[in-house]
């Protein structure tokens, strides 16, 4: 709880047009922008916003648990997920077939080599 007072007023660190998401501890800033200048722009400006944030509040980021990720146009993981620009679930649901008919496999052949336990 005494977390949650202490940051309570980190949003308002966050401009317009980005999208603040906070769940306990965690934070995930989302913006878009179509021009890679202006998305780059934006996102130092954001970073130094909140660098200054933290120092004012004697707080410090940790940058291994740190990630910025970009999604393109292209396929992109993410957390374990393929994602493409049309967010559908279809690669990720090939990829997941492919590692479980391996997985199947495996298992089907362990089970042949594996003594029967009576």
């Amino acid at each position: 709880m005494f977390f949650l007072l202490y940051i309570n007023d980190f949003p308002n660190v966050i401009a317009d047009p980005l999208k603040l998401v906070q769940f306990a501890d965690d934070t995930s800033i989302i913006t878009a922008n179509p021009s890679p200048s202006k998305f780059k722009e934006g996102i130092n400006n954001t970073t130094d916003d909140i660098n200054d944030w933290f120092r004012s509040n004697s707080l410090s980021l940790n940058f291994d648990k740190t990630s910025f990720v970009q999604f393109r146009p292209k396929n992109t993981k993410f957390l374990g997920l393929d994602i493409d620009s049309s967010l559908s679930w279809e690669d990720h649901i090939e990829q997941m077939m492919f590692k479980l008919g391996t997985a199947r496999y495996t298992i089907r052949y362990v089970k042949l080599l594996c003594p029967k336990i009576h």
